[in-house]
């Protein structure tokens, strides 16, 4: 993608160089307008799809950055909204005119009002809650409207307290119930032993938790409050284009670094607290196994400290808080999947990209083997490419399975999230003789075709790919690509993510010719769209499996469709290729994978904890009565207890370490562990268990054609 990243440049470059985009042109206005007037004319002149900045646009920006500083609507007044509602149609006017009057006037009345808000906090935490009451809070709070009086608004904090204070009065009475039993008190203990004394000790934990919340948004400075701002308008074009304030390129850079001091789990803010998207193998999220994909984290405490509420809070003070250095400990309040709360403490590492390379193990099944590589993402040193990357890795581990006898290949790309389009092309040329891969295209451009040009076929034996609903980008390419050939059996979700467009960061100092304000920063920018070499694209869409298989996730939304303002989804001319004329008789093979689906408890059982789930997460009216909260945890708490069975299911088959990879053990007991703990869930995956079947399949459909062909020749 260098060759597209230098065009956007160059392009932009000689833009801004036309209009005389230097500092002169803002020697009278601040930063702000800078970055304003700058990031826009990044978007108008690099976006692959520009959206006109028009009353629509402006109407867009007026509502979702109301929502993104006050997603709780516990600040602002309807009274306040009107009299911002006279900018509604003006957003567009402010910008082409680097006018920031509709920022400076939200973020003056919101700081107002997080002042009003302190004292209303802490005089609605004087009273005592009813925990008796029969009384409900929606979570739905998009769907709420603000309220048109302070005494609404304390009523509309009372409510939102009470239930935030509801898990914290629980736990202390339970607490205090396991005390009482064990008969363990004496004189020094300060714990709640009543009903009384925990409703006390509850409201007084959340009246720290705020404090210590407001304490930190006091800390902010108006430039943080300023990139929200700028984030909801470069947001409008499309869900992947991002500006990076200097700091976050920072946290960027350290990213593609592969370098992280942290939890290991990629965040996404929801209303609800700040979503677990994704978990870094080898992290301490992952080494402690209690968290998953989906779960939400709703307070943050440091050793032991009052734990913080970051619900409503910005998604980067919320990291800023889990991240820290190496050895610290963090304590997390977490709502799981299946509605529950549980709280974890996690002891802060460096997480190394190691665990995101890709790896391999042996299968057996009888007198049979078969091989398994796990994809975590497509990664690559962008400065290098010589150096370690996805496709010269999964060909080693091709090689290596292959001295070991494998007799067909599962190369597992669940939850891999894309990177590099380059290896992606060159991973797929492992499997073809040649032939186009993708296909991709700028704004306004004719298309490109991604070819592999090497006629050698490191495997051409079975192929399974493994994909789920976070299989995205890069992922989408080598599904979509074996998919088209018919050379490999896609196993996996009614469809993948449906990422099908190209990112390029850009610095925004190498576009302004002298700068006196410092660090810019950069924009993420959406540059290209991908499509298959069928002339479909992915995005949207995504990559429907040839064999669908239900997971917890299929009815919950996570996909392309389900992010904010995505790019269409549209089609182009095919490629000209020609499909795999070996073994695979593909309508069998999938049918007989369907048949043993159908047949399957385990199955079944998934598909019924999905539902589950999904009723679970519609359920936005939350009851603040202690006795139906406690009903209602119960039945979560059964059924959840019901679904764990999930984790007892045996495939029967035997997962082994490459010879190589035996022989470091002995020095690394580390890489043991977690190959060990791999093998195990392996074991308990029906999803490679199916896959092997279906290689199976394929094996047998191998071995007639071979024969049949043998037959003819002679």
């Amino acid at each position: 993608m260098k060759r597209n990243l230098v065009y956007i440049s160059v392009l932009l470059l000689v833009a801004v160089a036309s209009c005389s985009f230097t500092n002169k042109s803002f020697e009278n206005d601040d930063k702000d307008k800078l970055l304003l007037d700058l990031i826009t004319y990044v978007l108008e002149k690099g976006h692959y799809e520009p959206k006109q900045i028009n009353d629509d646009f402006s109407v867009s920006v007026f509502e979702d950055f109301i929502d993104v500083i006050d997603p709780t609507k516990r600040y602002f007044l309807a009274s306040d909204i009107a009299e911002f509602e006279q900018y509604k149609f003006q957003i567009d006017d402010q910008i082409k005119n680097t006018d920031i009057t509709f920022f400076n006037i939200v973020y003056s009345r919101l700081m107002d009002r997080m002042t009003d808000a302190k004292d209303i906090y802490r005089e609605v935490l004087k009273t005592p809650f009813d925990y008796n009451e029969s009384e409900s809070i929606s979570i739905k709070y998009d769907e709420a409207s603000f309220v048109s009086s302070k005494k609404e608004l304390q009523e509309r904090w009372r409510k939102q307290l009470k239930y935030a204070t509801l898990g914290t009065y629980d736990s202390k009475l339970m607490h205090a119930e396991k005390k009482n039993e064990e008969g363990v008190y004496d004189d020094h203990d300060h714990n709640a032993h009543t009903a009384e004394e925990a409703e006390v000790a509850s409201r007084k934990s959340t009246e720290t938790t705020l404090d210590e919340f407001f304490d930190f948004v006091e800390d902010l400075e108006r430039k943080d409050w300023f990139v929200q701002y700028i984030n909801t308008i470069v947001d409008e074009f499309d869900p992947h284009t991002y500006y990076f304030a200097p700091d976050d390129k920072e946290k960027f850079d350290m990213n593609m670094s592969g370098k992280f001091e942290g939890i290991g789990a990629r965040l996404q803010k929801k209303p609800e607290g700040a979503k677990i998207v994704e978990i870094i193998s080898g992290g301490p999220v992952w080494r402690n196994g209690s968290l998953e994909v989906g779960d939400e984290i709703v307070k943050v405490g440091q050793n032991g400290e009052e734990a913080i509420n970051i619900v409503g809070m910005r998604l980067d003070d919320a990291i800023k808080l889990i991240k820290g250095a190496q050895g610290t400990v963090v304590d997390l309040t977490v709502r799981k999947v299946d509605g529950s709360l549980d709280e974890v403490s996690l002891t802060r590492d460096v997480v190394l990209l190691e665990e995101s390379y890709a790896k391999s193990a042996s299968i057996i099944k009888g007198d049979e083997k078969f091989g398994i590589i796990n994809l975590p993402k497509f990664y690559v040193d962008f400065e290098d490419y010589s150096e370690r990357n996805a496709a010269t890795d999964v060909a080693k581990e091709v090689e290596r399975l292959k001295k070991e006898g494998a007799e067909g290949l599962i190369l597992d790309l669940r939850d891999n999230g894309g990177g590099s389009l380059k290896t992606v092309v060159e991973m797929a040329g492992l499997f073809i003789k040649d032939g186009p891969i993708v296909q991709v295209r700028s704004g306004g451009q004719n298309k490109d075709v991604y070819d592999d040009k090497d006629e050698r076929i490191q495997w051409d034996g079975p192929l399974v790919i493994l994909v789920n609903e976070l299989s995205a980008s890069a992922s989408e390419i080598l599904a979509a690509a074996m998919q088209d050939y018919k050379r490999g059996i896609v196993i996996g979700s009614k469809q993948t993510f449906g990422k099908g467009t190209v990112q390029n960061v850009i610095p925004l100092d190498n576009i302004v010719r002298s700068n006196e304000h410092g660090d810019l920063g950069a924009i993420k920018l959406t540059t290209q769209k991908f499509y298959r070499i069928n002339g479909g694209s992915t995005q949207l869409e995504g990559v429907k499996s040839d064999v669908v298989v239900p997971d917890r996730y299929s009815y919950i939304d996570l996909g392309e469709k389900d992010q904010s303002n995505p790019l269409p989804w549209d089609k182009i001319s095919p490629a000209v290729y020609k499909p795999w004329d070996g073994y695979i008789d593909y309508d069998k093979t999938i049918a007989n994978s369907n048949k043993r689906m159908a047949d399957n408890p385990q199955i079944t059982l998934i598909e019924e904890n999905a539902k589950w789930l999904k009723a679970e997460q519609d359920e936005t009216e939350i009851s603040l009565n202690y006795a139906t909260y406690k009903e209602e945890k119960e039945k979560d708490k059964e059924q959840s207890s019901f679904f764990k069975k999930l984790t007892d299911y045996d495939s029967k088959l035997t997962f082994e370490s490459l010879r190589y990879e035996q022989e470091l053990f002995t020095k690394d007991s580390v890489l043991r562990e977690k190959r060990n703990r791999w093998h195990k869930n392996l074991a308990k995956d029906v999803y490679v268990e199916e896959a092997v079947n279906v290689l199976e399949d394929l094996k047998m459909n191998n071995l007639k054609n071979m024969k049949l062909a043998s037959s003819v020749k002679n």
